[in-house]
């Protein structure tokens, strides 16, 4: 049970600008996980296993990729009681991304916007943190690690298969499953990869590689692929489409979709300070984005192909509605953010007892 309610913690990390409070955070994690300073913000994990892309997740509640880049504070995040954890995005080189300030928060509209533009020390530090991470030899069900994969912004988007292809090969023995990102706003070019062709291509490649890296490593890490909500209808279709191409086909689904990542529409958050910066928008205005995007891939995909649902959710029931959109499990990031470690919890037992 944690000794520090976060709201005592919150108005001093909100006196910091964004960014900085992050990294605030993110060094007081690392520096206090697997200590019993940790006790400070752990909690107990909510029993509600589910099967899913042949793995068992502990709970329905992970955490999304983004706030943890380099894979710091892995034993830190599964201390707060998330089923599983997303660390990432990593690239091949490491980046320092694009300029401060970067990170703004909306907070009339519990929302943040950023462009921070994959920064990240590159997959070689990436690895060597993921493998220090203590989790899997806890007692109990133990949570499962997603690993996130990008291209560097100096690769040509003609190139960005060989990014993937590198990341895929180092992360690959080490993740419970693969997380491929192409709908970050902030790396130039880079959503131009969820388009018909290009997406195709992409998969053909990643599906090619991964069964020389199953048959490697005696094992089938699922791959999620990570999409925009600010999609028309015909292009869901489109990646429904090519992802039926590549997966159903599989005894097991070994694929899947994270829906959603942030968005660039500004219509919700119109005259409130920062919301002209450029950026990913993400927390409560996304929501309903997300579930829409949810919603028509379920339907277009039927009900056994997995699903993460992501954006917006604040709240237990915002949890439950994402379930109720079609996901079969739920990432938080920007909630983590502005309710603290408590929402884990309270996600993961309101999606238990609705279920």
């Amino acid at each position: 049970m944690s000794l520090l309610p976060y709201s005592l913690a919150r108005p001093f990390l909100f006196a910091l600008d964004a960014e900085t409070a992050h990294e605030h955070t993110l060094s007081l994690l690392a520096r206090t996980q697997n200590t019993p300073l940790s006790w400070a913000y752990c909690q107990e994990r909510v029993q509600d296993p589910v099967q899913l892309a042949g793995l068992t997740f502990p709970n329905r509640v992970g955490l999304a990729a983004g706030l943890d880049k380099n894979a710091h504070c892995i034993d830190g995040l599964a201390a707060m009681g998330f089923g599983f954890v997303e660390v990432g995005t990593v690239t091949p080189l490491g980046q320092p991304g694009n300029p401060k300030p970067r990170m703004f928060r909306l907070s009339e509209a519990n929302a943040l916007i950023n462009r921070l533009g994959f920064n990240n020390d590159g997959l070689d530090a990436f690895l060597a943190n993921v493998k220090l991470a203590k989790f899997r030899s806890k007692s109990g069900s133990p949570m499962l690690l997603g690993l996130n994969i990008g291209k560097n912004a100096a690769t040509p988007i003609e190139n960005a298969a060989d990014d993937y292809l590198i990341c895929l090969d180092g992360v690959y023995p080490h993740a419970d499953y693969v997380a491929v990102n192409i709908s970050s706003p902030n790396t130039k070019n880079l959503r131009a990869l969820q388009s018909d062709e290009a997406l195709d291509a992409l998969i053909g490649t990643l599906a090619k590689r991964r069964a020389e890296l199953a048959l490697q490593h005696n094992k089938q890490v699922p791959v999620f692929i990570k999409i925009a909500p600010d999609l028309e209808s015909d292009q869901i279709d489109v990646i429904a489409a090519t992802l039926k191409r590549h997966c159903v086909h599989e005894g097991t689904p070994s694929w899947g979709v994270i829906a959603t990542n942030t968005t660039i529409a500004r219509d919700a958050v119109q005259g409130m300070a920062h919301a002209e910066e450029t950026g990913g928008l993400s927390g409560a205005p996304v929501f309903e984005k997300s579930n829409q995007v949810i919603r028509q891939l379920r339907a277009a995909m039927g009900p056994k192909f997995p699903i993460m649902g992501v954006g917006g959710i604040l709240s237990g029931a915002d949890a439950v509605a994402k379930i109720k959109a079609g996901a079969d499990v739920v990432q938080i990031y920007t909630g983590l953010i502005y309710k603290g470690p408590s929402l884990v919890k309270e996600a993961a037992l309101a999606i238990r007892d609705h279920a």
